[in-house]
């Protein structure tokens, strides 16, 4: 499913699974995670709730450095980022920009970027 250039895909998974699962599978097809952020993790530190929610930051700057020279502007969105939450029924979604999207966005010329399109792919076989 995509929305406002942001695709979805359902876990079948615990938000805390699922990253596990982000994280090796990710890391299996040579990519790197750069950070996890626990927003959900976070919030609680100052007392308040929110359902789980965290982001991998992943890439590979062979990939991704290419796309940042031809348009600077990409680094706001890169390294990529899949968002890792759970909704009010208890069921957890990962979103990622889509590359058309990005491409859009950043004018990234076509030829690079099949660099990051393959990523949404890896990210939906991870939580099949």
């Amino acid at each position: 499913m995509q929305t406002n250039g942001l695709v979805q895909a359902a876990s079948r998974y615990s938000v805390d699974e699922t990253v596990q699962r982000l994280e090796s599978f990710l890391g299996q097809k040579g990519l790197q995670v750069f950070a996890v952020i626990d927003h959900s993790g976070e919030a609680a530190k100052v007392g308040l709730k929110m359902r789980p929610t965290k982001v991998v930051m992943f890439g590979s700057p062979k990939g991704g450095t290419p796309l940042m020279v031809a348009a600077p502007s990409l680094a706001i969105d890169l390294p990529l980022k899949a968002l890792v939450a759970q909704d009010d029924n208890g069921k957890v979604w990962v979103s990622w920009n889509s590359p058309e999207y990005l491409q859009q966005r950043h004018g990234v010329p076509g030829d690079l970027i099949k660099n990051i399109a393959g990523a949404g792919a890896l990210l939906a076989k991870a939580v099949e």
